[in-house]
């Protein structure tokens, strides 16, 4: 009798492994928890549900988190259940979470209240924004970002030659922590929905496959950081992308630091004019906004307050003698735009107050929490004109103290005529409880619904906050607010 081919006594082993494996794959699905905002039904990134072993999911961009774990698979789980300026009702022990059967394949939806103004829609930097969603074979909204960013320092963006630019700080890559600390950059097209993710085209290294290009290369050590972002015609009518650059070792001052432009040919910035070392305010920083009133077309720069402009000519951005900064001087009285001395902080300025040498009705940064009165220091800030209100407007984050619920992760939302000023009243808009949101900026770009809508984002980050534990995949990355500038809550800052 003649013997079958191998070949054929194998097919039904294999058929079988198949057939197992596939089986073993269907009973292996993770199992769908979504958290949702009882209001607008929408799913709430960064939802922590953690067991009672402390396993611990968060919640994507969609508010899904994929739960699979042997052991605790067709039984009933306990998962406490928080986030950042979202509550639940507690059970009868105190408890606040949420008790599903996670079954393979399976899905169970809970619904949280919003305890902020604002409310938040997800990162926009770093790996696997929809992360969760991918893993339960569900739609993502736009595609999960790329690998090669983990998280993304400070954020700086302006319309650019018919795209968005967006410039980053220091960026961590998957095959070292210190990644590429020569500023980051990316491009993304005009009218995106903030609300689905942003998708940013990455400059990457033409000498290195894959790597991120570093876009102020500097021969000397120190992370380049880049800041007070703008666009402006140059000699010729074009329109040219220019920044400060500082380079540093640390939070100290920059051991060298200039005015950049961006070189399209080569798509990297470039040194335009080095600066002096006891330069300290004559140049772009912070926020710039383009403002045009009856004294011309300036530049104005929050830093936290726009207390210094220069005129909105390439040649005065990179002349520091063209700067001016707003200053109450004592003998007058009086605030004067001048070119002598640095701007009058907010703080000199209540200093000036206690004094008695400035009246407090002159005050232009005697910014006040409009529920309770108490004082407002501010961190930093994005001032913008909005078209819905008729006003400009401040988003702001405190420089906590000790009884604030974190030192720089407190952010607020006030009205103001003009853009210097005066700053009155103020309302918190979102908290991040022992947690940083720090250098937070409004894209007016983005600004929905004639300017009723707007949003704005900040760096979410352990560092300064004394907290331990950071969320996986969103620490150190760029979270996004949604704004709704009529709603009443924010009638205190009018």
């Amino acid at each position: 009798m003649k013997r079958p081919p191998l070949r054929h006594l194998l097919l039904p082993i294999f058929g079988g492994l198949f057939l197992t494996s596939s089986l073993d794959a269907q009973l292996s699905r993770p199992f769908g928890i979504r958290i949702v905002d009882e209001k607008t039904g929408r799913g709430v990134p960064l939802m922590e549900l953690r067991t009672v072993n402390d396993i611990r999911c968060v919640t994507d961009n969609a508010g899904w988190a994929a739960f699979y774990e042997p052991g605790l698979m067709d039984r009933e789980v306990f998962f406490w259940l928080s986030g950042p300026g979202y509550d639940m009702e507690k059970d009868g022990f105190g408890f606040k979470g949420v008790r599903p059967t996670p079954r393979s394949g399976g899905t169970a939806t809970y619904k949280v209240k919003n305890t902020n103004i604002a409310e938040r829609i997800g990162r926009t930097t770093g790996q696997g924004i929809y992360r969760d969603s991918e893993l339960l074979g569900l739609p993502c909204p736009v595609p999960n970002l790329m690998a090669e960013v983990m998280g993304q320092d400070s954020v700086q963006a302006v319309p650019y030659r018919g795209k968005i630019f967006w410039l980053f700080g220091d960026t961590n890559n998957p095959q070292y922590p210190l990644g590429n600390y020569q500023t980051t950059c990316a491009t993304s097209p005009p009218g995106a929905d903030p609300e689905r993710g942003l998708v940013l085209d990455y400059f990457m290294d033409p000498q290195k496959p894959g790597r991120l290009r570093h876009m102020m290369p500097h021969p000397e050590h120190g992370a380049i950081w880049l800041f007070g972002l703008l666009t402006v015609r140059d000699d010729k009518g074009g329109e040219a992308l220019v920044a400060h650059y500082g380079r540093h070792t640390g939070l100290s001052d920059p051991l060298d630091h200039g005015v950049c432009r961006f070189n399209d040919a080569r798509g990297v910035f470039e040194k335009v004019v080095e600066l002096d070392a006891n330069e300290k305010w004559r140049f772009p920083r912070g926020n710039a906004v383009r403002v045009k009133n009856d004294e011309g077309d300036w530049f104005y720069f929050a830093h936290p307050f726009c207390h210094t402009r220069v005129k909105g000519a390439l040649g005065d951005l990179t002349s520091p003698a063209s700067f001016e900064a707003l200053r109450f001087d004592e003998e007058s009285r009086a605030w004067r735009w001048q070119r002598d001395a640095p701007a009058t902080t907010q703080g000199e300025e209540l200093k000036l107050m206690l004094s008695g040498k400035m009246k407090a009705e002159q005050a232009r940064h005697h910014l006040k929490d409009a529920a309770t009165g108490k004082a407002v220091s501010l961190h930093a800030a994005s001032i913008e004109w909005n078209a819905w209100r008729r006003r400009w407007v401040l988003i702001g984050l405190q420089n906590g103290g000790k009884d604030d619920p974190s030192p720089l992760g407190e952010v607020w939302y006030a009205e103001s005529s003009a853009p210097d000023g005066p700053w009155r009243k103020a309302v918190k808009v979102a908290s991040h409880p022992r947690y940083s949101f720090y250098n937070p900026v409004h894209h007016a770009f983005l600004d929905g619904e004639g300017g009723r809508i707007i949003y704005f984002q900040g760096t979410y980050s352990l560092e300064f906050s004394g907290n331990p534990i950071a969320p996986a995949r969103y620490d150190y990355n760029q979270l996004m607010y949604r704004l709704d500038l009529s709603d009443g809550r924010l009638q205190g800052a009018h």
